[in-house]
């Protein structure tokens, strides 16, 4: 009876091809991170704003590399945790990393509201100061919490859906854009040139702007989550998920090149909704500059809608192994739906969202940059995961990489990660009480447990 429940449990119905999964990576990887910070990485750098976003793909290309690997010698669906777990076998360390990649999430909702407060005023004609921003992304976080209570239940067709939507908008700042530009209303020598802070060198300018670039390209990852409803994934997935990185720094860098030519660097920068402004700019007869807010909301909303349900029901599975408190494995008894831990979790998201407006910072840098920042905690030790793997064999074939690359890409992630690369101190200490908290409910919950059982985590089998 056990061998038969582990193997229901395990053994999902593999609905996935190559289109499907296709559209999966690339409408998890676009979103927010383009949508809301492109103006930001155009302040750090200048005319030059798609060269960040270019490091930030040959950054995420060593680790989705690393990735591959795994993911086709352990199609499981558990991703990073399951890999440092195999890789070092310390379940302090196993939890460190799931519980990063749940704050991850948290950080990425937020921004994501943030973002959609700010389209949401521009759609309405509305001109919001900072604090009706923030009371705009309380509110909507309010909304995805509902919705997640309800049960909302992910499925490929409406991320199939919510993927031409996010696509149609930054399709029509290309087209609009190169249109402009064909037609003489741009500065096309504002794209070469490099425009950097007083106190910043070329280096550490493109360093910082390749820093918050890089949340821009997250989302790949969540891919290997797929793994176990995919046809075939030792072959289709290395081919799909480069296919899916590649069109997607195709999109970036276009959307970028026309954003500075169209618009000065100074006037993106000020913008919490620059795509919004470069339509405005490329089209200023067409209604495209109300219809581009909303499709901008659709983008993010779905960004914060699909982080908030990974974060509580990440939270949920924690719990429910023992290894946080038992409170956050409560189950609603209509709606199953985990209530405690999307109420802990929304809980933390209004406090980042409102301690990032209290610290006078910018709101979508700072919580952007947080979500880029852990990430890359977590993917350095997924490269290294990747040579200490090297010993285990596996009797199907699986991709392979060259030794060189994990060295090159845990170096990139941690060199990122580093103050070198002129990252706000926020980001630091956001990152920094998040994971403080997570130490110290494992702390209590150790305490608690201890004369019970060891505390152990299976990251197979977390949701």
């Amino acid at each position: 009876m056990a061998t038969k429940e582990t193997q229901d449990h395990t053994q999902l119905k593999r609905v996935m091809g190559p289109k499907l999964l296709l559209l999966f990576i690339v409408g998890d990887i676009l979103g927010t991170g383009v949508y809301a910070l492109t103006g930001q990485v155009a302040a750090e750098v200048g005319g030059a704003a798609w060269l960040p976003f270019l490091v930030a793909f040959a950054v995420a290309l060593l680790t989705a590399l690393s990735y591959l690997e795994l993911v086709t010698k352990y199609p499981k669906a558990a991703g990073a945790a399951l890999y440092v777990h195999k890789a070092f076998g310390l379940h302090f360390l196993t939890f460190i990393v799931c519980f990063t990649v749940m704050c991850s999430g948290l950080t990425s909702a937020a921004t994501a509201s943030q973002a959609f407060a700010a389209n949401l005023f521009v759609a309405m004609g509305i001109k919001a100061d900072k604090s009706w921003v923030t009371i705009g992304a309380l509110g909507f976080m309010l909304l995805v919490m509902l919705v997640n209570l309800r049960g909302a239940a992910e499925s490929v067709r409406a991320n199939v859906v919510l993927t031409l939507i996010e696509l149609s908008g930054l399709l029509m700042v290309i087209v609009l854009g190169f249109y402009a530009i064909s037609g003489g209303q741009a500065d096309f020598s504002r794209v070469i040139a490099f425009d950097t802070p007083e106190d910043k060198s070329v280096f550490l300018a493109v360093t910082s702007a390749t820093a918050l670039a890089f949340f821009a390209m997250v989302g790949f990852e969540d891919s290997v989550n797929m793994a176990e409803e995919t046809h075939d994934p030792s072959r289709i997935f290395p081919k799909v998920m480069l296919t899916g990185l590649g069109i997607t720094a195709v999109i970036y860098v276009l959307v970028s090149i026309c954003a500075v030519a169209l618009v000065p660097v100074g006037e993106l920068a000020k913008s919490s909704t620059p795509l919004v402004l470069v339509v405005k700019r490329a089209a200023p007869g067409l209604p495209v500059e109300y219809i581009m807010p909303i499709i901008s909301m659709f983008a993010v909303a779905n960004s914060a809608l699909i982080n908030m349900m990974m974060a509580s029901r990440l939270l949920y599975g924690m719990s429910r192994q023992g290894v946080l408190p038992a409170f956050l494995a409560q189950v609603h008894r209509k709606n199953q739906t985990p209530w405690t831990a999307i109420l802990f979790t929304t809980a933390l998201a209004f406090c980042l969202i409102i301690l990032v407006a209290l610290a006078d910072s910018q709101a979508i840098r700072a919580l952007g940059g947080t979500t880029a920042l852990l990430l890359l905690g977590v993917f350095a030790f997924v490269n290294v995961a990747v040579l200490v793997l090297r010993r285990e064999r596996v009797k199907h074939e699986h991709f392979t990489i060259s030794r060189v690359v994990p060295w090159l890409g845990a170096a990139a992630c941690l060199f990122l990660v580093t103050p070198l690369t002129g990252r706000d101190v926020i980001q630091y200490q956001v990152a920094g009480w998040l994971l403080l908290l997570g130490v110290v409910m494992w702390g209590v919950t150790y305490l608690a447990r201890r004369r019970e059982s060891r505390m152990e985590l299976d990251p197979s089998s977390l949701e």
